[in-house]
């Protein structure tokens, strides 16, 4: 068994440690940490006071600085940052502008007189249609032929009857005043005159009633020709050869007497009252710039109480271009004035009504309220609440409050007066 030697630890003292070894032992020199004669605790003190007034040094340049430059500062940047606090509006001085007041509608193009046309006697079969839908016609032209087949032989055999008729009321008044002649010399007794004098007013009577039959008959013959009760246009025609027509069906033909064409349509209530009859009018047509003049013909005397709308008329001269049935959009001109015409930003709505924000003294906003008149494609026309002359908000007037001051961009912009 292999022992090992047990280290002895020696006890402590103030000499220095050796460590053995095999080499020859060499005396070491202990250096000491502090200078002989030196406090340790008094330089400690002397260098923590060194560096408290090194830091309180730089602190006071640095509130030095910062003041020096608190005084320096651009004096434009601190008044723009100022600034920045108070709203920045354009305004506008609008001025007055000619401007008309007009009523606008919507309707349909008519006849003024749109008379239907049928059949006014038996029914019968049409066998000649004469005129197309357009055509201009006057008053008499025939429009289409019934059927006179049976019509025409009556006629006829009515027209015989009253030659006979006539010829025997001659022939009974000559005996009547022969046998008158000779009442005196009692030729023929006074019962044989009066006779012929019976028989002459009978056949004279007869004439009168086969000349009445007659008249019937050609009176019907007649009502198989369809002709125009007036000068005027056709509008439809539903006539059609072999058709048959009868007194009770629909109309053969729709004509617009004279060719008179007006525009019918309806207006609000509060408009009625500014329009009269005679003021200019103007119709435009669906898909067609081109405008037809005209006037105010007839308003209604009732307002339907569902709709509180009323009937208006514009009577337009003819023009091809003007088909009855077409929609069109009429205007009236009911006056006319100048006006100051404001953006429509400018122009606010709350629950007292349509208002807009002024710049007052010491560029405070001030709210005045507006009666809107109409608008155009510039903006609004005002009749009430501003004279033009005032410098009115246009932008970010939504987000002001009454008296609140503001800065204005640039100089008011005045508007062009367009007539």
């Amino acid at each position: 068994m292999g022992a090992n030697a047990e280290h002895k630890v020696a006890p402590a003292s103030h000499e220095p440690v050796r460590w053995i070894s095999r080499e020859p032992a060499v005396a070491d020199s202990v250096v000491p940490l502090v200078a002989p004669g030196t406090s340790v605790a008094g330089e400690s003190t002397a260098r923590s006071k060194w560096i408290a007034a090194s830091v309180a040094a730089a602190i006071a340049a640095l509130v030095a600085f910062i003041l020096w430059r608190g005084h320096t500062a651009d004096p434009t940047a601190v008044t723009l940052a100022n600034q920045r606090t108070i709203p920045l509006v354009s305004v506008i001085s609008p001025g007055v502008t000619p401007v008309t007041s007009t009523v606008t509608f919507t309707g349909t193009v008519a006849a003024r007189y749109d008379m239907p046309i049928g059949i006014e006697g038996d029914a019968g079969r049409i066998v000649a249609v004469y005129v197309e839908a357009g055509d201009r016609v006057k008053r008499g032209q025939l429009l289409a032929k019934i059927d006179e087949s049976v019509w025409q032989p009556q006629v006829n055999r009515l027209a015989a009857s009253l030659e006979q008729a006539k010829a025997q009321a001659a022939l009974s008044a000559a005996e009547y005043r022969r046998a008158a002649a000779v009442e005196s010399a009692g030729a023929l007794s006074a019962e044989e005159i009066e006779k012929r004098r019976a028989q002459s007013i009978t056949d004279a009577a007869s004439v009168k009633v086969a000349a009445a039959m007659l008249a019937e008959a050609e009176a019907r013959l007649n009502r198989t020709r369809v002709v125009a009760p007036t000068d005027g246009v056709v509008l439809t025609r539903k006539a059609e050869v072999g058709q048959t027509a009868s007194p009770g069906g629909d109309a053969l033909f729709r004509l617009a007497s004279g060719g008179e064409i007006e525009m019918r349509g309806q207006v609000a209530e509060q408009d009625m009252a500014v329009l009269t009859v005679g003021q200019p009018a103007e119709v435009r047509l669906v898909g067609s710039s081109q405008p037809f003049t005209g006037k105010v013909r007839l308003l209604g005397a009732v307002i339907d109480p569902q709709t509180r709308l009323g009937d208006i008329r514009i009577a337009l001269k003819p023009d091809p271009a003007l088909r009855p049935g077409a929609f069109a959009r009429g205007s009236v001109l009911v006056s006319k004035a100048e006006r100051p015409v404001l953006p429509q930003t400018a122009v606010l709505s709350d629950s007292k009504g349509p208002y807009v924000y002024i710049i007052g003294e010491g560029n405070r906003v001030e709210r005045r309220d507006v009666q809107v008149a109409g608008a155009l494609a510039s903006g609004f026309i005002i009749s009430k609440g501003i004279r033009g002359d005032e410098r009115i908000v246009t932008t970010a007037a939504g987000f002001l409050r009454q008296g609140e001051k503001v800065n204005v961009n640039a100089a008011p912009t005045v508007a062009a007066a367009t007539p």
